[in-house]
């Protein structure tokens, strides 16, 4: 990797190669290699806007360490999901100035460079769906955007989702997060000129299975505008609704 790095500067120093292009090569250069388990990609941002995440599941306390020491030499900010209060247990002491956010279950070492770039409006369909909205919630502020938070106003309630008709019509971007069928994302995409993200949640009784229907409704909608991202992921939401976002900024 050192090698094709000094051949990139060779070239551009003799002037057979443009700065430009040469940032090109670059974004799908540098990945770092932490142990035997997994291989650090320092240059995510340069390619896509936002920093690699550490997703916790399946990684032991030490693996997870380990990868944000390496990661934290790099990046302003590193940022790690589905950490449980046990495991945030075993890793916050050796890793200083680590936070966590136990509703959403992230950790993160270090702050945001990204300047604030619009706003995420987040909505539940109920109390039951927060820790995944705040997945979403927390994601996006740590990602540099802000976030406006409407919680508990399902469909079983529809004058809770009405009262709240001026800020779904001046949002930017939404991200609806709901168990049970799941039809608040088709709700407020009837209210809404934005674009939508649903989510659903793995809350409700048997027949949800887990999800599948709230799922399963989303990707049925008949409202249009509507993207949906996989079951329980806030952070995939919350990172859809920030490209969104961004792609608006360099437009205008």
């Amino acid at each position: 990797m050192q090698d094709n790095l000094k051949q990139i500067l060779d070239h551009v120093a003799k002037g057979e190669l443009s700065p430009e292009i040469a940032l090109e090569k670059l974004k799908y250069l540098h990945y770092e290699t932490v142990g035997d388990f997994a291989k650090i990609d320092h240059h995510r941002t340069l390619r896509t806007g936002f920093p690699e995440v550490i997703f916790g599941l399946g990684k032991t306390p030490e693996q997870i360490i380990q990868i944000m020491r390496v990661m934290e030499s790099k990046n302003p900010l590193v940022m790690a999901t589905k950490i449980s209060e046990s495991v945030y247990a075993e890793i916050q002491p050796a890793l200083r100035g680590l936070r966590y956010f136990p509703i959403a279950k992230i950790c993160c070492l270090g702050e945001s460079t990204m300047q604030k770039q619009g706003t995420i409006t987040i909505l539940t369909a109920g109390t039951a769906d927060l820790p995944i909205a705040e997945e979403a919630a927390v994601t996006g502020e740590l990602c540099g955007f802000q976030v406006k938070r409407l919680w508990d106003v399902g469909v079983a309630g529809i004058h809770r989702l009405l009262s709240h008709r001026e800020t779904i019509a001046d949002a930017e971007v939404i991200i609806v997060v709901a168990g049970m069928e799941g039809a608040l994302a088709s709700v407020v995409a009837g209210l809404a000129d934005c674009p939508i993200v649903a989510v659903p949640t793995s809350i409700g009784y048997g027949a949800s299975f887990n999800g599948l229907a709230p799922l399963l409704t989303m990707l049925n909608s008949c409202a249009t505008g509507v993207g949906v991202v996989n079951i329980d992921n806030g952070f995939g939401a919350a990172m859809l609704a920030g490209k969104i976002l961004r792609s608006r900024n360099l437009e205008t």
